[in-house]
């Protein structure tokens, strides 16, 4: 079990603990807990953030303010919590482009693309949106076309339902806490309460669908990647035109995801554990 940081002691880097430097900077270090504890939670009063650094709320205020400026944190408007910011996020995508995942998986949604004949995606989850980060589209002349570079509302996604399905309760409520959701068309889920009755029969089937929620006439099946593996939250989906997706058909792709999902996770890291 690895020993949880606290205001009192500086957080270990990614390789574990290491020596103090000999000049620490105390506001370098906060922002960087800051930062740290992000990783953590998807949302942050300040005071937590003052409990956490073990400073007052004016001191937490101004470290979260130039965070802020810098764009590596946002706040809520509404309910003034903290979360991560666009150029936090734009680092971390930055990097995951780097890693070879996605070079392990291509030749899944390869024999994915090939076995189906339809445009093939792999997602991650990034708060409460899903980022396509890479795709095959489909070779036929009426199309799912890629969606490679985009970030959607996870709600309305086939791979962010199969995602939010393996965080708990408490995780979705922080990620939608007035209990109304952003939809994209009218079949979009738009209430907390009702996304919620969706996952469970995403648990129950083990895969999930999703029928013109992103676009019209679009529908898809998306399985997620078990989040024991690294290094991220990780989706595939496979999308077609809806009237080449029957309802049997739809079973058909999503048991056949799985088990390519099943098979393509045992490649990947298992990602770290507390």
């Amino acid at each position: 079990m690895k020993k949880k940081s606290s205001a009192t002691e500086p957080a270990a880097g990614p390789a574990g603990p290491s020596r103090v430097p000999q000049y620490p900077i105390e506001s370098v270090d906060n922002a960087l807990k800051v930062l740290l504890l992000l990783g953590e939670r998807s949302e942050l009063r300040l005071t937590d953030v003052s409990e956490y650094l073990g400073v007052a709320s004016s001191t937490a205020h101004r470290v979260l303010a130039m965070l802020q400026y810098r764009g590596f944190v946002r706040q809520n408007e509404r309910t003034k919590l903290y979360g991560p910011g666009t150029a936090l996020t734009g680092v971390a995508f930055a990097i995951l482009q780097r890693f070879d995942f996605r070079t392990t998986l291509r030749p899944f949604l390869e024999r994915l693309h090939t076995e189906f004949g339809e445009t093939v995606h792999l997602g991650m989850l990034d708060g409460s949106m899903v980022r396509f980060i890479d795709a095959i589209e489909s070779p036929r002349v009426v199309r799912v076309t890629s969606r490679l570079g985009m970030s959607l509302p996870a709600s309305s996604t086939s791979m962010g339902k199969a995602l939010l399905a393996q965080m708990t309760p408490a995780e979705r409520l922080s990620l939608y806490p007035n209990g109304e959701l952003e939809g994209l068309t009218e079949h979009s889920v738009r209430l907390r309460s009702e996304l919620e009755a969706q996952i469970e029969t995403v648990r129950r089937r083990g895969y999930a669908i999703n029928r013109q929620e992103s676009e019209l006439e679009v529908a898809t099946v998306a399985v997620a990647f078990p989040p024991r593996v690294a290094p991220a939250r990780l989706a595939v989906n496979v999308a077609a035109p809806i009237n080449r997706m029957s309802v049997a058909k739809q079973r058909m792709i999503g048991a056949t995801v799985r088990a390519v999902v099943d098979e393509a996770a045992e490649l990947l890291p298992a990602a770290p554990t507390d």
